[in-house]
């Protein structure tokens, strides 16, 4: 079993904070420490200070590391917070695992597959760009412009920014991969059926790189159930924990003391 890297502090109930691409469990660092309870974050295979094998780095290959990581910790009674694909990972482990999952948060996370016109013009253009062979290998280091150093250190070569090709690659736009839209799919119909379990959605104003436009967040709340949408007025871009921790820590801080997170999972329900 290939052991994930991650950090955690506290303890209590877990609170799992999944990253997406091209970033690693640093991106939370700012948000983990005013919030309660056993605090954990996963670097995702090949990403951050996780090994990286010799793999495909498909999202079935991602979640499967995670469940390994879940299983090895022993973690029930999760909720979970996840940006990007990190959100997508969320909902995806928390459709399979219902019993264990007490709640959802989400901020700028693929939640849908879009068409082409639904996704924001200027990363269109982009992401078909990375979608073409022999194009998007020499794009992807891009993804990691304007961010810390940091995140750039694990991905010295273009070997090692494999997985962010793979990941931008993924990206469900105009039906393909087929694969992750059938994946996506099938959490969402769970995640529209699933009134139990109260789901958050963290938006900002929006910056010329946000993903989740208008009209993709009022399709969440209204697919979704129990989702509850919190609409902070800081202005940010797609990297919402990195640009506004104290924001989305309070917003998380506040639907973590609601009455529907902090009690206790049905008995008898099976995951």
């Amino acid at each position: 079993m290939t052991v994930l890297a991650y950090r955690e502090t506290g303890s209590g109930e877990p609170l799992v904070f999944l990253h997406g691409n091209p970033t690693s469990s640093y991106l939370w660092r700012n948000v983990m420490p005013s919030l309660p309870g056993r605090r954990l974050a996963p670097d995702l295979i090949g990403m951050g200070d996780s090994p990286k094998p010799n793999i495909s780095y498909t999202f079935d290959d991602h979640a499967r590391y995670l469940d390994e990581w879940f299983d090895a910790l022993s973690l029930d009674n999760v909720v979970l917070v996840g940006h990007d694909w990190g959100g997508a990972l969320a909902a995806d482990w928390a459709s399979r695992h219902p019993s264990r999952v007490r709640g959802l948060a989400f901020t700028e996370a693929v939640l849908k597959p879009m068409s082409w016109e639904e996704f924001p013009p200027a990363g269109a253009e982009l992401f078909r760009a990375i979608k073409t062979p022999g194009v998007g290998e020499s794009l992807v280091g891009n993804f990691l412009a304007g961010l810390p150093p940091e995140y750039a250190r694990p991905y010295p070569t273009p070997e090692s920014r494999v997985p962010l090709l793979k990941w931008a690659r993924s990206l469900p736009l105009g039906g393909e991969p087929a694969a992750v839209v059938a994946r996506i799919e099938a959490f969402g119909k769970w995640l529209g059926s699933s009134p139990s379990i109260p789901k958050l959605l963290v938006t900002f104003e929006p910056g010329p790189d946000t993903m989740l436009t208008p009209s993709m967040v009022e399709w969440c709340a209204s697919t979704f159930a129990s989702m509850e949408v919190v609409s902070r007025p800081e202005k940010t871009g797609h990297h919402t924990p990195e640009d506004q921790p104290k924001a989305l820590a309070e917003a998380l801080s506040t639907w973590l003391t609601s009455a529907a997170v902090r009690r206790e999972l049905e008995p008898g329900t099976s995951g």
